[in-house]
């Protein structure tokens, strides 16, 4: 695609006020595929009062009618849908595959739950002597990373449009190309002008400026811990509403009685998908004592099949590249056991990182503790259920997790300790309706399905 080179502002392209841009750089190759402009504090504005002036109508438009506009939507990412992968791979460096299957695929499932919603949802309850209604929040700023650049804006535009609410997005500057496809397709969708809104932009500037712009109902924001805080302390100053889905450090707990072979490789390809940049990725494997070297060897064997340029793409830009290789020198100076990969780049060029297997672990490791979000694997050995629990438990996130034991009972009775929003038993499949988000420093509110719907309202009771 061509990058645009203005902010999609009330149903049309419009100039950006100022004259700054960014360059959107291919990390498999490190050449500059685009520019698209660095939105300021005044585009925010604009985009802001559009937003607020199509809230009225939309908010009033009939669910059924919303739900179409929804599916109406996601028919047209899904005629798009190869194009899309292939801007994901351009400026995220996604293997193909993966761009096809989740980076275009998975967008499609969750528009397409929530234009069921829509159409189904209570909006309207009735408790005793008073009827509820459950109305749209208003004007909801989001603010989307690049991991994943177009499931993340269809996880927060698709129910914030369900609920009746308008939107400005602000897309991360890594992975804007894949944004203003999405703001195509609202418009060749048939979305009213003002519902949908796009500024690009740098975080510290248009960022800045949609979460504390005094007519944002909600900020929506998915990304790092430490900007949650910022955003968190932002919106707080100004009593409106967050929903904040932020870092993690997930266990891959697998119990005595459990299918070794297959826990250790189904955890290592859920590390190694998307060059290990997901928030939810089980980066801790915790493995009992009398299993532990079975594990370490099957790891080893497992990673050595993500091939850097093949299975494995590069991380996201340099500054990223550099972060994960100092997480694994750091692992190595605290003396965990380098078993696969290491700190060496992998390739001349491209911000890759080799798969990395880390085993000798202990809990108080930074490499135990931080989120590296890279395609590191790091095994721990626990000495009973009690003791992997605490380990589980043991850091300050909560986002995710996987369970395995020799019988769903057994593994369920363990998950039900564990102090995470979603946790797979015993590789349990991805449901686009359930609740995904985190306890502790994960974040605060849901994604998906009904619960992620009702992010986006608000409640008003009438008593007769």
């Amino acid at each position: 695609m061509k990058a645009h080179d203005g902010m999609y502002i009330g149903g049309a392209w419009r100039p950006a006020a100022g004259t700054d841009t960014i360059a959107v750089v291919n990390p498999a190759d490190e050449q500059v595929i685009g520019h698209v402009p660095a939105g300021t504090a005044e585009d925010v504005d604009a985009a802001v009062r559009a937003a607020r002036a199509a809230f009225p109508g939309w908010a009033a438009t009939p669910p059924a009618e919303r739900a179409a506009r929804i599916a109406a939507l996601r028919d047209v990412l899904g005629v798009r849908a190869e194009e899309i992968a292939e801007t994901v791979t351009a400026e995220l460096g996604a293997p193909p595959a993966l761009a096809v299957s989740v980076h275009a695929g998975l967008p499609l499932l969750v528009a397409g739950t929530y234009a069921e919603l829509a159409a189904t949802y209570a909006f309207e309850e009735r408790h005793g002597n008073s009827t509820v209604y459950l109305e749209p929040v208003g004007v909801v700023g989001a603010i989307t990373p690049w991991n994943y650049p177009l499931h993340q804006i269809v996880a927060k535009v698709a129910p914030a449009l369900a609920a009746g609410c308008t939107v400005v997005l602000k897309p991360a500057e890594d992975t804007p190309l894949t944004a203003q496809l999405f703001a195509e397709a609202v418009a060749e969708a048939g979305l009213p002008a003002g519902v949908f809104n796009l500024v690009t932009g740098l975080g510290p500037v248009a960022g800045q400026a949609l979460a504390a712009h005094e007519d944002v109902d909600l900020v929506s924001f998915t990304g790092s811990t430490a900007v949650g805080r910022l955003i968190g302390a932002t919106a707080g100053g100004a009593v409106k509403r967050v929903a904040l889905e932020l870092g993690g450090k997930s266990a891959n707990v697998i119990l005595p009685g459990a299918d070794l072979a297959r826990a250790v490789n189904v955890g290592v390809a859920n590390v190694m998908s998307n060059s290990g940049q997901t928030c939810s990725a089980w980066t801790r494997m915790l493995v009992d004592a009398e299993r532990y070297e079975e594990a370490v060897a099957l790891a080893a064997a497992a990673v050595a099949k993500y091939v850097p340029g093949d299975r494995v793409g590069p991380l996201v830009n340099a500054k990223q590249q550099a972060r994960v290789r100092g997480y694994i020198e750091k692992g190595v100076e605290e003396g965990a056991r380098l078993v696969a990969g290491g700190p060496e780049a992998p390739l001349p060029t491209g911000y890759y990182v080799s798969p990395t297997v880390f085993a000798d672990v202990t809990p108080e490791m930074t490499i135990a503790q931080e989120e590296i979000f890279g395609p590191v694997v790091s095994i721990l050995k626990y000495e009973d259920e009690d003791d992997a629990l605490r380990i589980a438990n043991g850091t300050v996130y909560g986002l995710a997790g996987a369970v395995w034991a020799a019988d769903d009972e057994t593994a369920v009775a363990f998950a039900r300790r564990m102090e995470t929003g979603q946790v797979d038993i015993n590789g349990g499949r991805f449901n686009p309706l359930a609740p995904f988000g985190g306890y502790k420093q994960s974040g605060v509110g849901r994604e998906l399905g009904a619960h992620g719907l009702s992010e986006y309202l608000q409640t008003k009771s009438l008593q007769f």
